[in-house]
């Protein structure tokens, strides 16, 4: 069984991740990230991002983060702590993001830098309501608000979205096929791009908007489960 969590990087989510994984006990939990990035999770301190679009991307994601209580990634923690709790691997499975970056932007013709460029620095205005707006138009209509970004970005979503999906697919078979039950603890937005890169696997699905409702009483989780 191979099991999508579908995270969000600001949302306070780290306990519905931790029981999602109690509950399955995999041999593996596979994170969307690669060495870099997880080892400074770890060794988390007061950071400055740099001077740069990325810095002010990850300046809003910090802020809006700030406003739920939590810090960015700390839904990945919550799913590394876990595995060692149950004595499960982890695998990080995503490639270097400053390696994705530098390939899109070198990618993308002028006009597109631009746009987005003034998609990076408009975020650093957006409020907590607005994300929230953004969320819930997303989880109404996922495959509208996906096919929009291809429009306005198509460089961006085949290589920060298109071709990490195929990237973290291929790593997901071969950690099924060699080592068993995996779970992926990955960004909801990767969801059905991963679903249909799995085609033939037996896979679930735990969406954001799952791991955000509240417990169930019984302590039983809400999943969508299904063979493709």
């Amino acid at each position: 069984m191979i099991t999508l969590l579908g995270v969000g990087h600001v949302f306070d989510i780290g306990r519905a991740i931790r029981a999602e994984i109690l509950a399955r006990r995999p041999r593996v939990v596979a994170l969307e990230l690669d060495r870099v990035r997880f080892q400074v999770l770890l060794s988390r301190g007061p950071r400055t991002p740099p001077p740069s679009l990325l810095g002010l991307l990850a300046r809003f994601q910090t802020r809006i983060a700030r406003t739920y209580g939590v810090q960015v990634g700390d839904e990945m923690l919550a799913a590394a702590r876990t595995a060692q709790e149950v004595g499960s691997e982890i695998a990080l499975i995503d490639e270097a993001s400053r390696d994705v970056i530098v390939r899109a932007w070198q990618a993308m013709p002028l006009r597109e830098r631009v746009r987005f460029g003034l998609s990076i620095v408009s975020s650093v205005f957006v409020r907590r309501k607005r994300v929230e707006a953004e969320l819930r138009r997303y989880q109404e209509d996922e495959r509208a608000v996906i096919a929009e970004f291809a429009a306005h970005l198509p460089t961006v979503k085949r290589i920060l979205i298109d071709e990490r999906d195929d990237r973290m697919a291929v790593a997901l078979r071969e950690l099924h096929d060699s080592k068993g039950d995996v779970v992926a603890v990955v960004g909801d937005g990767h969801i059905d791009g991963l679903s249909q890169r799995l085609a033939g696997e037996r896979i679930e699905v735990v969406r954001l908007k799952d791991l955000q409702t509240p417990a169930d009483p019984s302590g039983a989780s809400t999943t969508v489960s299904y063979r493709l």
